[in-house]
């Protein structure tokens, strides 16, 4: 399976700050988000891990859609917290320990601050294998995980630890070659037009109400 991913250079369009709105939320716009990390609490708590060579700590092909549909689907109730963590294309070998342990900690530190918080976990590209190894090989409890979301997972082929598959879901474009499907590899940088269906999945299995 590949593992090794050098994404293109984004276009121009892309690397302009995408604008997300702002409820009752003290995380930043553009590619950058920090509820957990600035102290506050929600009913849901939403960690994010960007992929290969994306700026701030949510990127932006997967993550500020998705964030910006969970705002508008929720308001106020929802987290949003992207991982810092190096995101380069040499940490694919490391099949998402480069940012594992940092999305583990930013889970517990979500429940250790804010009681009864519902965690998902979220990640695109290498940030999905970061979601792989916070729960595998980092320790963070696969009962704690209320959702997961994966968009364009080289290991589609394994299980989130012991999450149930009900639990996950898998977006695997076409096109795209990363998550094992045929294709020139384009469909990876497409997974922002899932950000609806991926919010409801993740309101939907993790209980989430605004």
């Amino acid at each position: 399976m590949k593992l090794t991913l050098l994404l293109p250079f984004l276009p121009l369009a892309l690397s302009s700050p995408i604008s997300l709105q702002r409820r009752a939320t003290a995380y930043s716009t553009g590619s950058t988000a920090s509820d957990i990390t600035s102290g506050r609490c929600a009913a849901l708590s939403v960690i994010y891990a960007r992929g290969t060579g994306e700026g701030g700590n949510i990127g932006f092909v997967a993550g500020p859609p998705l964030f910006k549909a969970l705002k508008s689907k929720l308001g106020g109730e929802v987290n949003l917290q992207g991982v810092t963590y190096p995101a380069s294309s040499a940490g694919n070998a490391n099949q998402g320990g480069d940012g594992g342990p940092a999305m583990r900690d930013l889970a517990n530190r979500a429940l250790s601050q804010c009681p009864g918080t519902k965690v998902v976990l979220v990640g695109y590209s290498q940030g999905a294998m970061v979601v792989h190894n916070a729960v595998q090989r980092q320790g963070f409890a696969a009962a704690q995980v209320a959702a997961a979301v994966l968009f364009g997972d080289p290991l589609i082929k394994q299980s989130v630890g012991a999450v149930p598959a009900a639990k996950v879901k898998q977006f695997c474009a076409p096109a795209d070659s990363i998550c094992g499907n045929r294709g020139s590899g384009a469909g990876h940088t497409s997974y922002g037009s899932n950000a609806n269906e991926a919010a409801d999945f993740i309101i939907r299995t993790a209980g989430a109400t605004a």
